[in-house]
């Protein structure tokens, strides 16, 4: 199954931008796409934001986040 990469612009606090630069610092083998992509799908998944999803949604999150940290 080929995998389909959606491309979002958003505008982050500064802040938070320079965490996120320190960290990509100090983890050379991230990217900026990466930890977004793991931080979206941890936030998803994650039952104490309100959210509920279904069970294929669970799925789906479970393996983006995966794919994103072990790749």
């Amino acid at each position: 199954m080929m995998e389909k990469n959606i491309s979002v612009i958003t505008e982050i606090p500064e802040d938070l931008h320079q965490s996120l630069k320190g960290y990509l610092d100090q983890n050379p083998t991230w990217d900026q796409d990466r930890v977004i992509t793991a931080a979206l799908a941890k936030f998803l998944l994650n039952e104490d934001n309100g959210l509920k999803l279904s069970s294929n949604d669970d799925w789906k999150c479970i393996r983006v986040y995966l794919q994103s940290n072990f790749q």
